[in-house]
């Protein structure tokens, strides 16, 4: 029986591992929790890729569908939520990969449908912002996208990111810094009028 206990205690690691070894043990329980402490993480960090929350809302499904998948194929030298988020980033690539299907809504669904959101020039101006950081970020090069994507938008931390890139961290914190000043020129050209 898995004991209650908050993810957010100060060893995550620890907790992730007892959790991954009892889902291994096939315990729907510990799933249950994983799924808990990690779903926000990896659902937002797929909203900012996406713009999209029901396409995030999708991926993220995805993403746990291929993990468990995989379960026997993790090297536990990461967190679990790390790995979570490289296979969300992947579904994200592949997902981009193919082509969109869309599906109209039946007409009396559209006449019910009420939208109680931001006044539209609100959610205009706060959409083609987020858009054009999305667009830079995802125009960087893959060395410098990966490490930027996970970091801010899935708050993996340098240490971990320094592990599943072979690398220091205070070379990926270079890289980082690369990643800044690329998305500077990137953002300040998205902003000038042709």
């Amino acid at each position: 029986m898995i004991e209650p206990e908050s993810i957010r205690d100060s060893d995550e690691g620890a907790v992730e591992r007892r959790l991954l070894g009892e889902l291994k043990r096939g315990s729907r329980e510990a799933a249950e929790r994983l799924v808990d402490a990690t779903y926000g993480k990896v659902y937002a960090s797929l909203v900012r890729m996406t713009g999209n929350p029901d396409e995030a809302a999708d991926l993220t499904q995805e993403t746990y569908r291929k993990a468990w998948k995989s379960l026997g194929e993790f090297r536990e030298a990461a967190l679990v939520s790390t790995w979570l988020y490289r296979i969300a980033y992947n579904t994200f690539l592949n997902a981009r990969r193919r082509p969109m299907r869309i599906v109209p809504l039946e007409p009396e669904v559209e006449l019910m449908a009420v939208d109680s959101g931001p006044p539209p020039d609100v959610v205009a101006a706060r959409s083609e912002r987020d858009d054009r950081l999305r667009r830079a970020v995802l125009g960087l090069p893959e060395d410098l996208r990966f490490p930027v994507t996970a970091h801010y938008w899935s708050d993996v931390p340098v240490s971990e990111l320094a592990e599943i890139l072979n690398l220091t961290p205070q070379a990926v914190r270079k890289r980082l810094s690369r990643a800044h000043e690329a998305l500077a020129v990137a953002l300040n050209e998205l902003e000038e009028p042709r």
